[in-house]
């Protein structure tokens, strides 16, 4: 499987505020509004999808009280 990069996930982020701009602004035709946001829609899903994985891949290092290191899974909800 491909290594996805952060380049990849930086351009598709700034194509979606791109799109997001322009369908913001008036002068799209119906037709080619429909078309960016169907593409805003399917980079979203993308983008999301990176970031699941990316969360699932964090790990968050501890010491307990004796020194030792454990490693678990970021909680999001941590703290809260």
């Amino acid at each position: 499987m491909p290594k996805k990069d952060a380049g990849s996930f930086e351009k598709k982020l700034d194509r979606l505020e791109a799109i997001v701009g322009k369908l913001e602004g008036e002068g799209e035709s119906l037709e080619s509004s429909l078309k960016l946001f169907e593409e805003g829609v399917g980079l979203s899903r993308e983008l999301g999808d990176s970031l699941k994985d990316v969360k699932l891949k964090v790990e968050i290092l501890k010491k307990d009280i004796q020194g030792r290191v454990s490693a678990e899974l970021w909680d999001e909800n941590a703290g809260q």
